[in-house]
């Protein structure tokens, strides 16, 4: 996706109402502690008016001011985290896990449901619908349940190739699938259900 031209950022009234609840945490002269959340409050900020979950350099000035702090400190947080992204992406950002827990259990199978599905040429594209934006990222920590793919903050586990297309047709059209194991997995218990401490008589 294009990043657009120059603009002014300013929060919102809700990112101000966030804001509020989120310096208070930090001591006089401390300010700067709060550059992470004052990062994902403008990155929900982008997505509530455009669609676009990520964070503008316009942005990055004004959190700058807002913590008295030199802009290029901001720059070098939000480029330093995976999690904050500095361009445009598509409604879904689907995040794809490619370290070797989840590349072991199929992760390559994942990348090309979501090519096939979401109409992407690989990672760091945008489908030309505006829908999906493909980018590979390290472990997401969940490993027992991979292989995972993150879309926004949502992890979905235990993917192979026919789950991720339903998953992606599914937010095509508007629905979001419950998060979590595809199959059933109970948070990180074997596939089956678990196998000790059931609460059976022996």
């Amino acid at each position: 996706m294009s990043e657009p031209t120059a603009f002014a950022f300013a929060f919102d009234a809700e990112s101000e109402e966030k804001i509020a609840t989120i310096l208070p945490r930090y001591p006089a002269g401390k300010q700067a502690s709060a550059v992470i959340p004052l990062l994902y409050v403008v990155q929900k900020q982008m997505g509530r008016a455009t669609g676009s979950t990520w964070v503008p350099r316009e942005a990055m000035d004004v959190i700058a001011a807002r913590l008295d702090m030199a802009p290029i400190r901001v720059y070098e947080v939000a480029t330093f985290y995976l999690m904050f992204n500095t361009k445009p992406v598509g409604r879904f950002h689907l995040q794809i896990c490619g370290t070797t827990p989840c590349w072991l259990r199929g992760s390559d199978d994942v990348l090309r449901a979501c090519k096939d599905a979401g109409g992407l040429k690989g990672y760091g594209d945008s489908s030309a619908d505006g829908n999906f934006t493909l980018t590979e990222v390290e472990c997401l920590g969940a490993c027992v349940n991979a292989p995972i793919l993150c879309v926004d903050e949502d992890f979905y586990e235990d993917l192979d190739y026919d789950r991720t297309v339903a998953l992606l047709e599914s937010l095509k059209r508007g629905e979001r699938p419950p998060y979590g194991s595809t199959i059933g997995r109970k948070t990180s218990a074997p596939e089956g259900g678990p196998m000790v401490l059931t609460g059976a008589e022996n």
